[in-house]
């Protein structure tokens, strides 16, 4: 499995914010300790490219944000503070998703896992929102519609805040399948159940509103058959996840009553699924603001996608040997 990391990512500031660069700190820390990071390719990842940025961002919005951390930073945005180092932060985090997805169609490897901040899913193009400021995911789907020529991507999206950034990008279009799980209604107010789409891409977006009382049992029992039927009506090519753990018992900003084990199994159900597209899946670091149970979440996550990439490939190694 890769995992793409970079001090650099530390170098956003998000000044009182949760979004902070402890909560990298604490995985990483938990995955050295639990061996899982040995375990891994660990990969720095590139920098995105303007030109890669600009197919999902107006390029004076990226041009502000390169000018805006140049002259110190401040508040960009809503809930969008800048440091000196968030320019090169977001263009890495943006850079090792298209990387990300560039190594696992070549069968570098069959998943990944994106350890990266600041995170993307409510970036909007010409405007950052909610601790983001580039939309990772969103590039990442916009490189392998134009470079590889494939035609059915979907981003799977569990954050407990809506990714409203990535469902006005491709909200008109039927080759992004979006699919999302999330609080409603909650930040940033969007994501209700009649949001399925527009025109050509009617029916390519599907939001599940879990209300916040409906517990653990609710969420789960909602929200892993739609998993299942969706990746199976869309059979996509390549699987991408805004992997947000803010759904956890304990975060201090959502928290919907899920526990570590629970991202276990929403991944362990994904990757099953995943046959259709070969089990290729890079998953993206989203939102998770518990500096306790976010590593436990992320660690849970990891050793399914690790699980998933070894049964493939041993798969592959028993198919070569009969064929």
């Amino acid at each position: 499995m890769l995992l793409f990391y970079d001090d650099v990512f530390l170098r956003h500031d998000a000044g009182d914010l949760p979004e902070s660069a402890e909560r990298l700190r604490v995985i990483v820390r938990r995955l050295r300790g639990s061996g899982l990071w040995a375990e891994c390719r660990v990969l720095p990842g590139r920098d995105a490219r303007v030109e890669e940025l600009a197919r999902v961002h107006d390029r004076a919005y990226i041009e502000r944000v390169r000018e805006f951390a140049a002259g110190g930073g401040g508040e960009l945005d809503s809930e969008v503070v800048i440091s000196p180092g968030s320019y090169a932060a977001a263009i890495r985090a943006a850079g090792a998703a298209i990387d990300g997805a560039e190594r696992i169609m070549r069968r570098e490897a069959v998943n990944g896992f994106v350890l990266a901040r600041p995170p993307g899913h409510h970036a909007r193009a010409s405007q950052g929102m909610g601790f983001c400021i580039f939309n990772n995911v969103a590039v990442a789907a916009r490189h392998l519609l134009a470079i590889h020529g494939l035609r059915r991507v979907m981003i799977v999206d569990w954050d407990a805040h809506h990714g409203n950034g990535t469902q006005e990008e491709f909200y008109d279009e039927d080759a992004v399948f979006y699919l999302s799980v999330h609080a409603y209604p909650f930040y940033p107010g969007t994501g209700a159940a009649q949001e399925r789409g527009r025109g050509k891409g009617l029916g390519f977006t599907r939001n599940l509103p879990i209300w916040p009382g409906a517990g653990r049992e609710g969420y789960m029992r909602a929200w892993l058959p739609a998993l299942r039927d969706s990746i199976a009506w869309f059979a996509p090519e390549f699987i991408l996840v805004s992997a947000g753990f803010d759904a956890v018992r304990d975060d201090p900003i959502a928290g919907l009553g899920l526990e570590p084990e629970d991202f276990a199994e929403m991944t362990r159900v994904l990757c099953e699924a995943a046959t259709v597209c070969e089990g290729r899946i890079l998953s993206v670091l989203e939102g998770g603001y518990s500096l306790t149970s976010l590593p436990l979440c992320v660690e849970a996550h990891l050793r399914e996608l690790l699980r998933a990439g070894g049964d493939r490939k041993a798969q592959r190694a028993q198919a070569r040997k009969t064929s």
